[in-house]
C-alpha cells in the first residue's frame, strides 16, 4: 500500500514534469515569434529540445516523451493546426528515439553529438512525413540544407542541455 511519502513523490514528479512542459511550451512560443533564420521554410533552432534532452538525462526517457507529447499537443492547439501536429509528432518522436539510442551508444556522454543526431533525424522524420502528406518527392530537394541545419541546431541544443545539467538546481525552495 502506498504511503504518504510515495504520494508526495508522485505529486512532486507530476509537478516538475508539468513545469518542464510549460517551460518547453514557453520556449516554443518564443521561437515561433522569431523571423525565419534561413531562406528555407521551416528551419528553426529547435530550442524546446533543450528541455526534452534535459528531461531525458535528468528524469528518464519516458518522462522526456511525456513532456514532448504535452508540448506538441498544446502548441498544436495554440499555434498550429492538425497537420502541424502530425509534422511535430513525427519529427519530435523520431528525434527523441534517435537521441535515446545515441545516448546509449555514447554511454551517456557527448550530449552535443546526441543532440546533433536528434536534429538530423527530426528533419529526416519531417521530410518523410512531408513526402507522404504532399505526395511529391520534390520535398527531398531540401535535404542538404536540412541535414546541415539539423546537425548545427542539434549540437547547440545538446550543448545547452549539457550546460543546464551542470547547473545546480535546488530540489527544494
Amino acid at each position: 500500500m502506498p504511503g504518504p511519502t510515495d504520494n508526495k513523490n508522485r505529486i512532486r514528479s507530476i509537478t516538475v514534469l508539468g513545469l518542464m512542459s510549460a517551460l518547453s511550451l514557453g520556449i516554443y512560443a518564443f521561437e515561433s515569434l522569431l523571423p525565419p533564420l534561413f531562406f528555407i521554410p521551416g528551419i528553426k533552432p529547435g530550442l524546446s529540445n533543450i528541455i526534452t534532452l534535459y528531461c531525458m538525462k535528468r528524469f528518464g526517457r519516458r518522462e522526456a516523451g511525456m513532456v514532448l507529447l504535452v508540448r506538441i499537443i498544446i502548441s498544436g492547439i495554440l499555434f498550429g493546426n492538425p497537420v502541424s501536429v502530425i509534422y511535430s509528432l513525427t519529427g519530435g518522436f523520431t528525434a527523441l528515439l534517435t537521441e535515446i539510442l545515441a545516448d546509449a551508444l555514447l554511454h551517456g556522454k557527448y550530449l552535443h553529438i546526441t543532440g546533433a543526431f536528434g536534429g538530423l533525424f527530426h528533419n529526416a522524420g519531417q521530410l518523410i512525413c512531408a513526402f507522404f502528406i504532399m505526395g511529391s518527392a520534390a520535398v527531398f530537394s531540401y535535404t542538404p540544407y536540412l541535414v546541415l541545419a539539423g546537425i548545427i541546431t542539434g549540437m547547440f541544443t545538446g550543448l545547452a542541455s549539457s550546460f543546464l545539467l551542470k547547473t545546480k538546481i535546488p530540489d527544494k525552495p
